[in-house]
């Protein structure tokens, strides 16, 4: 299971005196703006307003703001939010691995080791999804129908080239030497559209997507590629549980930009560590299948810069654009 559940506080290296009154440079007039990258309805935004909720009361007299600034993939909103002021006024939701894959594929206006980052909250594996009645019924099955014929089995990406969805079946396609028909899609609505008609046999997008859909009884999930099966899908094996060591998915969290005040920061990451410890904030992620894996500070910062240089590796054995 991916999340931490009520986890100590000194186990996150912070201590609940950092919260104090509100402070002078956030005055109750003027509100925080929340940079979203994406736009509203997607798996970033849904974390940003779910976070936010959570640590408002946490913080007197701080207010929060969603605005989503989507473009590029999500470089627009990213480079918003690390060359906005270090006033306090700014903070920004991201999807970690964005940091590290589109510098890779163009030129970006940021530098993942100079963000501030305040607190990871979700890790939503990746997983390999098929229809009820599919033929395919583990990843060795899929690995299989490649073997016998390359390019045989279609697997859509929900966010298409680069995206932790196109990443995780370049994994599989590594581990296991094979080559899958790689089809790529602008959204997950479009890829379970085409999944659920036919016109692709397998498509890959993030396990609390697809939640809803398998609990109707009309796709099944293949496997999943998270370090420990989830709660909410625990029939479903991991990729490790299936000879394939391939751990990969979308960390979404709060950063702001380079220079952000110290004060606002300790304030920040010691409300996100009192909402990660209150057995609350667990059952709510649980109510709208939030996977979690709650991060503060240091960790989320090790987290995504391990992250990023496992993507580098990847793309210099197999670069997934020129």
């Amino acid at each position: 299971m991916i999340a931490r559940r009520h986890l100590p506080l000194a186990g996150l290296g912070l201590s609940l005196p950092f919260i104090r009154p509100a402070l002078a440079a956030w005055p109750a007039d003027r509100p925080i703006e929340v940079i979203v990258p994406f736009p509203p309805g997607g798996g970033v935004d849904a974390v940003a307003r779910f976070a936010t909720h959570q640590v408002t009361s946490r913080i007197p007299s701080v207010r929060f703001v969603i605005v989503n600034r989507p473009g590029a993939s999500g470089q627009l909103g990213m480079e918003t939010i690390f060359n906005a002021a270090p006033d306090g006024y700014t903070i920004g939701a991201i999807g970690s691995l964005n940091v590290s894959t589109l510098p890779l594929e163009r030129p970006v206006r940021w530098k993942a080791e100079e963000f501030t980052y305040i607190a990871n909250v979700v890790d939503d594996a990746c997983g390999l999804w098929v229809l009820a009645n599919s033929p395919l019924r583990s990843l060795a099955d899929l690995v299989a129908a490649l073997r016998r014929d390359a390019e045989s089995v279609s697997v859509g990406s929900a966010a298409g080239v680069g995206s932790d969805d196109h990443l995780v079946l370049l994994g599989l396609e590594e581990k296991a030497g094979v080559r899958a028909l790689h089809a790529p899609f602008n959204g997950t609505a479009q890829v379970q559209r085409d999944l659920l008609s036919g016109a692709v046999n397998v498509a890959s997008f993030n396990m609390s997507e697809g939640v809803v859909l398998m609990r109707e009884g009309r796709i099944r999930c293949l496997g999943q590629a998270s370090p420990q099966r989830w709660s909410a899908v625990p029939d479903v094996p991991t990729f490790r549980e299936q000879g394939f060591d391939v751990t990969i998915g979308s960390a979404r969290g709060i950063v702001a930009p380079p220079g952000f005040p110290a004060e606002a920061t300790r304030t920040m990451q010691a409300a996100f560590a009192a909402a990660f410890a209150d057995p609350a904030f667990t059952r709510d992620a649980e109510r709208i299948s939030l996977p979690l894996r709650p991060l503060v500070g240091q960790d989320y910062r090790a987290m995504v810069l391990a992250e990023g240089e496992a993507v580098r590796a990847m793309y210099a054995r197999r670069p997934w654009r020129r």
